[in-house]
């Protein structure tokens, strides 16, 4: 998890929480912050990847706190590791109220990522 605070990062992702994105209790779906967190992270990898990549495995799923329509919501992906193929990143969501500062952590997780070829084969990463 990075110690950073999130006014200290770039974040991948920055988007609106929409009424059309809650669940039938009124809050944002949990698996609407997953797609934003995967969409961050996938742009993460392909960046270090140099190309495509896909998702192998979501670790740790853990939700803080519920996300409220027009809240903003920003995704942070830090490269945690790396192996021949693989790549893993700690993923953080956070949110600000609409009329608010305060930003508050509201899931993270860690998402495993493989560089493929063409073909849809693992592929080596690049330096870097």
């Amino acid at each position: 998890m990075s110690a950073d605070r999130p006014e200290e990062r770039e974040a991948v992702i920055r988007t609106i929480a929409m009424p059309s994105d809650t669940n039938p209790a009124g809050d944002i779906f949990g698996g609407w912050l997953m797609s934003q967190m995967d969409l961050a992270a996938g742009n993460a990898a392909a960046r270090r990847a140099r190309g495509r990549c896909v998702t192998v495995a979501v670790d740790a799923m853990t939700f803080h706190s519920p996300v409220h329509v027009g809240d903003e919501v920003s995704v942070y992906a830090d490269l945690i590791s790396t192996g021949r193929t693989s790549m893993k990143f700690q993923v953080e969501a956070w949110r600000r109220s609409r009329d608010g500062d305060e930003q508050i952590k509201v899931t993270e997780a860690v998402f495993t990522f493989v560089a493929i070829d063409s073909g849809s084969r693992p592929r080596p990463l690049p330096p870097g």
